[in-house]
């Protein structure tokens, strides 16, 4: 067993080196050669869905990386509005002037109880959503839970998805966020993430926790 474990660790010969080091030069000229193909720039449609964690997350993660750009952005919470969260606080509090935060939903949906209150906050959430995509001076727009909003119907599709096709800057990017996107949705997205839940800890008993889940 020692000998087996010494001859893993052992140094590669000059013969497996070169090996090696010609086996990463035709991936580098290959991938060189694909990459020289990739020179079109254009406002994305991204979407991030399914039951698994880290989609709103990512969503913020794009944020993030947009402001370190110094790239005006903006964020409309069509559900979550009403919670006091870790990104909220960051944005409002140190990067304000990049990017704008409106929390427009009051909680999810068992919470408030009441769907006309539900569809009239979600329809507040488009018209601001569909403002601030018009600048073009806001390079990302985070639509945080807007799929939940057209998945109980309180946003019209159609109306959404012509509007991100017709009426969308060209260089603008959009990030949609929520469970259970439309097919139509994903359709018209140029990038689309599931997440897919593998183990929770909620389902043994843990709490939503802050820095983690808010």
């Amino acid at each position: 067993m020692a000998q087996d474990r010494q001859a893993e660790t052992a140094p590669d010969t000059g013969a497996e080196v070169a090996r090696h080091a010609a086996k990463m030069a035709r991936i580098k000229a290959a991938r060189d050669r694909m990459m020289a193909t990739k020179t079109g720039e254009k406002g994305l449609i991204i979407v991030h869905t399914g039951p698994g964690k880290g989609k709103s997350s990512s969503g913020f993660g794009m944020i993030l990386r947009a402001v370190a750009h110094g790239m005006p952005c903006a964020v409309v919470q069509f559900i979550k509005g009403a919670w006091d969260t870790g990104e909220r606080r960051l944005l409002t509090t140190h990067f304000a002037n990049l990017c704008q935060f409106h929390a427009m939903g009051e909680g999810f949906t068992w919470e408030t109880q009441d769907r006309d209150r539900d569809i009239a906050a979600a329809r507040a959430g488009w018209e601001k959503a569909k403002e601030l995509i018009r600048d073009p001076a806001i390079r990302l727009v985070l639509l945080d839970e807007i799929n939940i909003a057209l998945r109980y119907d309180y946003l019209d599709l159609t109306e959404v998805l012509e509007f991100l096709a017709e009426e969308k800057p060209p260089l603008t990017h959009v990030v949609l966020t929520g469970r259970n996107a439309k097919p139509e949705l994903i359709d018209l997205a140029d990038l689309v993430t599931e997440m897919t839940m593998v183990k929770h800890p909620f389902r043994a008993g843990v709490k939503a926790q802050p820095g983690v889940e808010f």
